[in-house]
């Protein structure tokens, strides 16, 4: 990374209300979408999607955005930035393709397959100067950013261990994600990636000294660097200084529930939980323990899913230009490929 941002050209933006392009528009797309276009912070001005079906859909949230099955056309639009929701293997080529031309890129995780696509990207925004971004949606849940604070201050004391766990008990509805050349990986990739997220955001991005971990598909253990996705994971990341993280994932377990989510950080004075309540992907309560005693910090319901977006569409109106913590994203990446053992 050695381009000087100050020496490219100013953004070329129109301020406070960014034209968007959206690339992409299966369910999370029209998901994410739906937040910009019910906020009004952005024009949804352009979309692409091969499917026909999606686009028919999508429009229907954006009646006078331009329409396209050839995603490449996003790239020669007149949009400031592009929302990619694609397939895992097609995110580092598109995101670096509109970079290049200038545009801001917030993209579904992951935003690549393995650390040095995500190191590629990282570059091509530092090249551009311009603001990349990655949905990592759990760190907006509300409560999340005051439990971080909360150990930021000392309130709980240090933070030493972490609990973190995303069992589904659905697998993916698309063929890709079972496909390893396309996805990457399996649910460590699809689940686990927030996990490490939070583990390293919560921490402040303190060093990872140490990763070991298990994989498993249907059940068996999986030889690493495996050669096939998989749908059960547990691993363990030893920070610098002491502290550890426990992380377990998977598609398809027995949960008893449709998921279950519990992301536990513990302090040397206290403790505290973000936990879906019966089974719910989108319902949590946000507590602080001590000893026996909890309160709680924030519960539902919680739009918390457009949150990153919409915090990414409010910097892009600012000023889109590149943020330095997106280098952040190349250590989330290097753990997962750590757990996968390449």
């Amino acid at each position: 990374m050695s381009a000087d941002p100050a020496q490219n050209a100013a953004p070329r933006l129109r301020p406070n209300r960014p034209r968007l392009g959206f690339l992409g528009v299966g369910w999370i797309g029209r998901n994410r979408m739906a937040a910009v276009a019910d906020d009004g912070c952005a024009e949804i001005a352009a979309i692409a999607d091969p499917s026909a079906e999606a686009l028919r859909e999508a429009s229907r949230l954006a009646p006078g955005a331009v329409l396209s099955d050839r995603p490449e056309s996003l790239f020669e639009s007149s949009v400031d930035g592009i929302v990619i929701a694609t397939p895992s293997a097609a995110h580092a080529r598109q995101a670096m393709a509109a970079l290049e031309r200038g545009l801001a890129v917030f993209c579904q995780k992951p935003l690549a397959r393995t650390r040095r696509e995500t190191q590629a990207v990282v570059d091509a925004a530092l090249r551009a100067d311009r603001l990349l971004g990655v949905d990592f949606s759990y760190r907006h849940v509300r409560g999340m950013a005051e439990i971080r604070e909360d150990f930021r201050r000392g309130d709980l004391g240090d933070l030493y261990a972490m609990d973190l766990t995303f069992h589904n008990a659905y697998g993916p509805d698309k063929p890709w994600f079972y496909d390893l050349a396309q996805a990457g990986g399996g649910c460590v990739m699809d689940l686990g990636i927030h996990l490490v997220d939070l583990a390293l955001w919560m921490s402040d991005f303190r060093e990872v000294e140490d990763v070991r971990s298990r994989l498993y598909a249907q059940g068996k253990l999986l030889a690493k660097p495996a050669a096939r996705v998989e749908d059960y994971a547990v691993a363990e990341i030893g920070f610098s200084g002491g502290a550890v993280a426990r992380i377990a994932c998977s598609w398809g377990l027995s949960a008893g529930c449709d998921a279950v989510i519990d992301f536990t950080f513990y302090g040397t004075q206290g403790a505290a939980a973000l936990r879906n309540v019966k089974g719910s992907f989108y319902d949590f309560l946000v507590e602080r323990f001590n000893g026996r005693q909890r309160e709680v910090v924030a519960g539902y319901p919680d739009p918390w899913g457009g949150r990153a977006l919409a915090e990414w569409v409010r910097r892009l109106g600012e000023d889109g230009r590149f943020d330095p913590e997106a280098r952040w994203f190349v250590e989330v990446s290097g753990v997962v490929d750590r757990i996968y053992g390449r």
